[in-house]
């Protein structure tokens, strides 16, 4: 799938998450596509470094510290995007878990030989 149709898969995904969840609020489709991309680049840069200083508590909890790490990078997001609001901690954790499980929906539809 081309870089272009899965920033497009993203932007859908956050417009459908954010419908779904009340405390996150998206002011349109351009704060949608820039959130898309500040997450895509925050996944990419971020996390990794994240996720390799919190190993060890990443293995006591058998990989859930990966969500509050998710969630805490919303959070971020929520900072850097104008006309992107998230409500609070456990907002972002459910607007990160929904976000994957529509995100992962809509690319088996987009995409269905993979």
């Amino acid at each position: 799938m081309g870089i272009i149709l899965k920033w497009l898969t993203l932007t859908a995904s956050i417009m459908i998450s954010a419908y779904l969840i009340p405390g996150v609020v998206i002011a349109g489709l351009w704060s949608a596509l820039i959130l898309a991309a500040v997450l895509g680049l925050i996944n990419v840069l971020l996390k990794p470094i994240l996720v390799v200083v919190t190993l060890p508590i990443n293995i006591l909890t058998l990989g859930l510290f990966t969500f509050v790490i998710n969630a805490l990078l919303i959070l971020l997001a929520g900072t850097i995007v104008k006309g992107f609001d998230v409500g609070g901690f456990l907002n972002a954790l459910l607007f990160g878990i929904l976000l994957s499980v529509v995100n992962f929906v809509l690319s088996k539809i987009l995409d269905p030989l993979k």
